[in-house]
């Protein structure tokens, strides 16, 4: 695994810092040793001809639960890192939810070891907080772990912190950045108990958005904003959902923000309307919410009040999700198709391609201080994505390379289809085949 072929690019339009521009790319030792219009007659190992294709800058997905290790029966590295670069995402970072916990750096460092055998994608783990692991996260090396990873609404995992001091404690002293899944729960479990006692155990799928609501949202995104404040916190808000959350965060560039702010793949896609005919199979938290929602993250997204869009790809088995409500876990398989769905919501004016990379590969690099990735620039790491726009692909179970076999997506036609995909200067993707001696490096993190 010590040598990195050499790579030419040819033909390719560049989508790239705010702009699309022809241009050749030429990679050498993993890296990008030159961008320019004239590098054809350059020799190289490998050539792509990459006429009427766009060149990226490989998506980095900064909120992942890829299961492993615990709960391999719903997903796993191997599995899910090969969906990554099949959806045109080269580096993921994973959450501390599994079994068990990731609540040590002991932990966190076995993870890694198990990615670096394992995975096709580049990688990095959070590590988890609890209500009693507060000197763990105090001894937490800077620039091993993406984050601390905190949920402060409970979800799959049972990692909720709920204690206030402890809270406080975090805030104060965690080693770098702090993300935050934002539920306020005892609000949802009182919504439960009522919705329980109006349908018995038969909830209909399309309450999920009521009982995990906009309120109990804003309650705890609220809280987490009001504590980054008070102790200067280097805070990211996982997975908005609700308009009224969005007053919470300012608009404008990443670079200087104390305060980020993302939203997912699904809450840009699907609306309340989609309960009706998909059921348990978009039950998440925090809910897929209302039209005027989405509408609302879509002109957050142009105004640059959110930063990142990510996946929270969160597989389950199909067994799993055909639970009746209450017993149906929570969460989608999403990182396949996370470039082809961004690119169709593109091509429906929600998004520009240049506003596409910026939130799936600039703003995350910057917001997450992750070295020499998320951009196209010479001498940076040749994480790179060739995108074919013309190329329309509809979504069946077949194509599905994640463990649980299906996707939230299945019977939509995507306007463009994931070409090749480059981690770190290796062909990991073509051709629609993984290339299965390619296996991704640890993200190295600077101090934020």
């Amino acid at each position: 695994m010590t040598h990195r072929p050499s790579l030419l690019i040819t033909n390719a339009r560049l989508v790239n810092e705010g702009a699309i521009t022809e241009t050749d790319v030429f990679v050498s030792g993993g890296r990008i040793e030159a961008i320019a219009g004239d590098l054809a007659s350059r020799s190289a190992d490998t050539v792509i001809d990459a006429r009427g294709m766009h060149l990226l800058p490989g998506l980095i997905d900064d909120q992942v639960h890829f299961r492993e290790p615990g709960l391999t029966h719903k997903a796993d590295l191997a599995h899910e890192s090969r969906a990554a670069v099949a959806g045109g995402v080269t580096s993921f970072m994973d959450m501390p939810n599994v079994k068990p916990p990731t609540l040590t750096p002991e932990a966190l460092e076995e993870r890694c070891a198990l990615a670096r055998e394992r995975s096709v994608a580049n990688y990095a783990f959070y590590l988890g907080a609890s209500n009693s692991n507060l000197d763990d996260i105090r001894r937490l090396p800077p620039g091993r772990a993406c984050g601390v990873k905190v949920f402060m609404g409970s979800s799959t995992g049972n990692m909720l912190v709920d204690d206030r001091e402890v809270l406080a404690g975090i805030f104060r002293d965690a080693p770098g950045l702090v993300a935050v899944h934002c539920e306020d729960d005892p609000m949802i479990r009182a919504n439960e108990v009522s919705w329980q006692q109006k349908f018995g155990d038969e909830i209909p799928f399309s309450e999920h958005p009521k009982i995990r609501s906009a309120e109990a949202c804003y309650a705890s995104s609220s809280l987490a904003v009001d504590l980054a404040k008070q102790h200067g916190t280097r805070l990211h808000v996982l997975h908005l959902t609700t308009a009224r959350e969005l007053e919470l965060f300012e608009p404008g560039p990443v670079a200087g923000k104390r305060i980020t702010a993302e939203v997912c793949a699904h809450h840009l896609w699907f609306s309340e309307a989609d309960y009706a005919g998909r059921g348990s199979l978009i039950k998440c938290n925090p809910a897929i919410k209302t039209a005027a929602d989405r509408e609302a993250l879509w002109q957050a997204l142009r105004d640059d009040r959110l930063d990142v869009i990510a996946t929270d790809h969160a597989p389950h088995t199909m067994e799993e999700k055909l639970n009746s409500y209450l017993e149906a876990p929570s969460g989608l398989p999403l990182v396949q198709f996370l470039l082809p769905a961004l690119h169709a919501l593109h091509t429906r004016n929600v998004l520009s391609m240049e506003q596409l990379v910026q939130k799936a590969c600039h703003n995350v690099a910057l917001a997450f201080g992750i070295s020499d990735r998320g951009f196209v620039r010479e001498g940076y790491w040749a994480d790179l994505v060739l995108f074919d726009p013309d190329r329309p692909q509809t979504i069946g179970r077949g194509q599905v390379l994640s463990k649980c076999g299906w996707s939230p997506f299945e019977g939509e036609t995507m306007p463009g289809t994931v070409d090749t995909t480059i981690v770190s200067g290796r062909i990991a993707w073509r051709d629609g085949g993984i290339v299965e001696s390619t296996r991704g490096e640890r993200l190295e993190f600077r101090s934020n």
